[in-house]
Formats: structure tokens, C-alpha cells, sequence
């Protein structure tokens, strides 16, 4: 089952830079004018190092954006910028938000920061929920082999209803190290835990889960792919101790930092991603209503604002599947017809034909749209979008052919998908809100 350990991290001087001015969003999730105030706020920001900005003369031989982030990342290290800290720990995170879309609803999500060692998939104790991409992961390997360094936290779910780790973690007098509020308003709050036999009551209580990763399928695959190459001739199975009476991970690569998270907890929180398709050189709506009226009940909506959508929506989803299509020539309701969806995917299994995002996929963009899967994956008709009134606004300014609003997959879904051993679409779940990087981060040497 999973092994887990904690470990010296490298983290932020704070008697020389400011957290809130240091730490980003994720790398997949910086935008490009989020790139930009990244750069402004400190020459230390560590976007300089996760998603650096290229320059003129950049080549794949000579200096470029991986080069100078190994060069600044070795700078900081040398300057005092960052740290090691003096004994392993992991690190109590939990982070306060008011949930997008709704009245002032708060809530809180609490997870823990410590290294997970990499498995292969096959090996059941990591499983996958999402399909992945050939670029990512050769841009993030490019970067660790560059640094040899993991800078952000894979995102990890558990089961555990009895909420051990929360207990052990967050006591009701516990105070934080660490604050800092995000561009979201997200208030993520971080404290090291370094006491030996609280560390190994954690670890033992978590060895027997099996983990989901919610998000960084593609950096996991990346870490897994180094971790085998870096392999020593003979490695230990993770139960070498040291002065600390603490496990250690085999060798350094056979582990990368993570954030575990109870999915039986309160405070987790999926979004919709909405789907937006362009660039179809003929698209008319009452053609697409007529090839849907087969596997759908197609029902016309009056026009409205996006939450009026969104609660119709919401309400279709409770008894069937559902999304809206919104195009210029009018709004659609589409319900699924199980039996009609049934015979048009029977390479599918049941539990995925139930989703709307594989529905939409597999049946409407690629039956009915005619988009290749080659295509999605490379995202040359498709775009990914949070806001669902920006995708609407994107049809009304000619941007786009028609835009799909989606209900958010359920935690039981991924669930039951993932311990099947199945994957998703890409960009079918959006955990909200997303893990900072660099509060604390992995150095392989």
C-alpha cells in the first residue's frame, strides 16, 4: 500500500522575502497576465523557475527557460533565499474559501504536505482518473532534469471516514506557521509537524490506503518516468530509518512531494470545466439539434444569465445526464437517452456512458461534431474553460461555434472510475481551490 515519508524541505527565507509575493498557482493553471504580475511582484517569485518566461535568442541546445531556472534556483540556494529545513517534517495545509458561484458559502480543506513514493499504475496502489498528454510531460521533465527538483505538490485523495489524519494534524488549539491569501481569496494556512511519533502515528495510519490522484497526472507520470531512470542497482523497500527513527524513501527520485486529502472530509470541492468548440468550418445549429435528437431530449431554453442556466442545469443533472448547448442561433437543454447513448458507445462501459463529460466526448463531438480524438487531445477545435458565462460570451462574439456547460463530476464517479482502473477525459474534474507552489519544496540532491 501507499509509503509515505517526511522530509527536510527546502522552503522560503522569511527574514528575506515575502510568502504572498513567492508562491504561484500551479503551473497549468497561470494564465499568461498572471505570468506577468508573477514577474513584477519579486525577483524571487518561483514562476521564474516553474513557467519562465522565454527570451529572444532562446535555443533547445543553449540557455533557455529551463536553463536559467536551474541557474536561479541554484542562486537562491546559495544566497539564503531558500532553506533546508534542520529536521524532516511534513506539513499540516489547510486553505479557507468561499465557494464560486454560491451565497458567501465557507468552507475549509485540510490535507497534509509529506513525499508519496511513485508507483506504477499496474501496481494498485496509485490510480488515474485522466487521460494525459505527450507535452506536458516533456516540458516538466525538461524543468526536473534541469533543477532536479519537485517544486509543486501532487494533489492525492484517501479514504478514511474516521478522519485520522485531520485528527492527529489539526488539534482544536492549533495555530498556523504560516499564512497567505491567494488571487482567489483563498486563505492557505501551514504548519510543520516534526515530532517523530506524531509523524509515525500519521504514517501508520495511512498505510494501508490506496491513493487517487485528483490533480498532476502529468507530473506524477514525469516523476515516475525519472524516478526509473535514477534507480539505483539496488534499493532499499523504504523501511531504512534514520536518526530521527523516521522511514526513508529508497532514493531520492523514488518519491515526489504530495498533498493527501480525505475524500471522505468535508471542504472538497469540484468544479465544472466547460467545453468551447471552434473552428468547424461548417456549424449550424439546427443541423446539430437534429443529429442530437436521437441520444437526446433536446429541449430550447429561453435566453438568460449564466446562474440561470447553471441552476437548470443542475436541476436536469439530479434525474439523468445533462449539459446545455449554447450556440448563436438559440440555448438547448440536452437529457441523455440511456438506451439510445447505450447503443451508440458499446466499447464503453456503463459506469462511463453515465458521465456527461464522456457522453459529450465520445458521442457529441466526436459522432456528432465530427472531431477527431486527435483533435481533442491536441485541443485544435476544443478549449477548456472555468467561467461558464465566458464561454457563452465566446460564442456571442463569434469565437467559437457552440459552447457546452457542464455539471461537475461527483467524487463517487472519479471514485468508482479510478478504482476500475479507467480514465476520464482530460480536464474532467476541477478540485477547487487549486495547491500553491512553493511552500515547500523537494530537492532531490
Amino acid at each position: 500500500m501507499a509509503r509515505i515519508y517526511p522530509f527536510r524541505a527546502l522552503r522560503y527565507n522569511s527574514a528575506l522575502v515575502r510568502l504572498e509575493d513567492v508562491v504561484t498557482q500551479p503551473y497549468d493553471k497561470i494564465t499568461p497576465s498572471m505570468q506577468q504580475s508573477y514577474y513584477h511582484r519579486s525577483p524571487y517569485n518561483l514562476v521564474r523557475i516553474i513557467l519562465g518566461l522565454p527570451e529572444l535568442f532562446d535555443t533547445a541546445e543553449g540557455e533557455n527557460v529551463y536553463t536559467r531556472a536551474a541557474r536561479d534556483f541554484s542562486e537562491w540556494r546559495r544566497s539564503g533565499i531558500l532553506t533546508h529545513d534542520q529536521t524532516p517534517s511534513i506539513f499540516a495545509y489547510s486553505q479557507r474559501f468561499t465557494v464560486p458561484g454560491s451565497d458567501g458559502t465557507v468552507c475549509e480543506r485540510k490535507g497534509f504536505i509529506a513525499l508519496g513514493e511513485l508507483y506504477d499504475y499496474s501496481q494498485q496502489v496509485v490510480f488515474r482518473h485522466e487521460q494525459t498528454l505527450s507535452k506536458p510531460k516533456a516540458d516538466r521533465l525538461n524543468l526536473l532534469n534541469a533543477t532536479h527538483a519537485h517544486f509543486g505538490q501532487i494533489f492525492m485523495l484517501y479514504s478514511d471516514p474516521a478522519q485520522m489524519a485531520e485528527k492527529i494534524l489539526f488539534p482544536a488549539d492549533a495555530s498556523a506557521e504560516s499564512e497567505v491569501t491567494d488571487e482567489y481569496g483563498v486563505s492557505h494556512r501551514i504548519s510543520r509537524v516534526s515530532n517523530p511519533n506524531t509523524i509515525n502515528i500519521l504514517l501508520s495510519a495511512m498505510a494501508d490506503k490506496k491513493l487517487i490522484i485528483a490533480d498532476g497526472h502529468h507530473r506524477y507520470e514525469t516523476a515516475l518516468a525519472y524516478s526509473k531512470t535514477h534507480a539505483p542497482a539496488m534499493a532499499a523497500a523504504g523501511t531504512e530509518r534514520n536518526s530521527y527513527s523516521l522511514p526513508l524513501a529508497p532514493y531520492p527520485e523514488a518519491a515526489v512531494m504530495m498533498t493527501f486529502v480525505n475524500m471522505d472530509s468535508d471542504g472538497l470541492l469540484i468544479l465544472p470545466t466547460h467545453r468551447v468548440v471552434f473552428g468547424l468550418e461548417r456549424f449550424s445549429a439546427a443541423e446539430f439539434v437534429d443529429k442530437a435528437k436521437p441520444y437526446f431530449d433536446v429541449e430550447p431554453l429561453s435566453e438568460g444569465e449564466y446562474a440561470d442556466l447553471q441552476t437548470r442545469l443542475s436541476a436536469a443533472g439530479k434525474t439523468g445526464t445533462a449539459f446545455i448547448a449554447a450556440t448563436a442561433a438559440g440555448t438547448f437543454l440536452l437529457k441523455a437517452r440511456p438506451d439510445a447513448v447505450a447503443a451508440a458507445l458499446p466499447g464503453i462501459s456503463e459506469r462511463q456512458r453515465q458521465l456527461d463529460v464522456v457522453q459529450l466526448h465520445s458521442l457529441v463531438l466526436e459522432k456528432l461534431l465530427g472531431i477527431t480524438p486527435e483533435a481533442i487531445l491536441g485541443q485544435r477545435n476544443l478549449r477548456y474553460i472555468r467561467e461558464g458565462a465566458e464561454a457563452i460570451e465566446q460564442v456571442g462574439r463569434g469565437e467559437a461555434s457552440v459552447a457546452f456547460l457542464m455539471n461537475p463530476v461527483t467524487m463517487n464517479q472519479l471514485r468508482e472510475v479510478a478504482f476500475a482502473g479507467e480514465v476520464m477525459p482530460q480536464k474532467s474534474t476541477d478540485f477547487f481551490p487549486k495547491l500553491l507552489s512553493g511552500l515547500a519544496i523537494y530537492a532531490l540532491d
